[in-house]
């Protein structure tokens, strides 16, 4: 839309400052050719701003990805969550945790079963195991919920980037929070 020379924009809806800025623009375009820029003329061709937005989202993105660390997130609780693992030959499970509300923990291991609590301050964070269920299991699975429990007993701290929950300590343990 081209505004007349003198004439007010103001019947569009535009903003004081922005009906000037309109005015002065519209003095001062002059002609181009073949929407390129003619040097000295002071037009800028549509593929020369196009290009100069571009470059300012890239330089924006990159301000705000550059900023200041996010915020972790939440600790998971009232959810469930299966250990990042492959099953063990011969079984369908995986291990999972149910954390509550108030961080007791509801354990499904290799084999057996049981209780626990969680507390988190921050980033930090202390696992202790309570009674567990003794359930017929072989000798590997049973070293394996014995070897998990005690990497759990070991955690110091936790992150989380989306839907996984890393506890860090003397072993790293992924978990996936279930979505369904």
């Amino acid at each position: 839309m081209k505004i007349p020379a003198g004439a007010s924009p103001r019947g569009f809806g535009f903003s004081t400052a922005f009906s000037r800025a309109a005015i002065l623009a519209n003095r001062s375009l002059v002609p181009y050719k073949g929407g390129v820029a003619i040097p000295g003329n002071g037009m800028i061709s549509m593929k020369r701003i196009l290009n100069g937005g571009m470059a300012a989202l890239v330089v924006v993105a990159a301000a705000l990805g550059a900023g200041p660390v996010q915020a972790q997130e939440e600790f998971p609780f009232g959810f469930v969550m299966t250990l990042d693992a492959a099953r063990m030959p011969g079984s369908k499970r995986i291990p999972s945790i149910e954390v509550g509300d108030n961080g007791e923990v509801i354990l499904e291991l290799w084999c057996d079963g049981g209780k626990a609590q969680f507390s988190v301050a921050g980033n930090t964070v202390v696992f202790v195991p309570g009674a567990m269920e003794n359930r017929n299991c072989t000798p590997e699975r049973a070293q394996a919920d014995k070897d998990l429990l005690a990497a759990l007993g070991d955690t110091t701290s936790w992150r989380r980037q989306g839907d996984q929950v890393t506890f860090l300590g003397s072993k790293s343990l992924r978990f996936v929070i279930n979505s369904n």
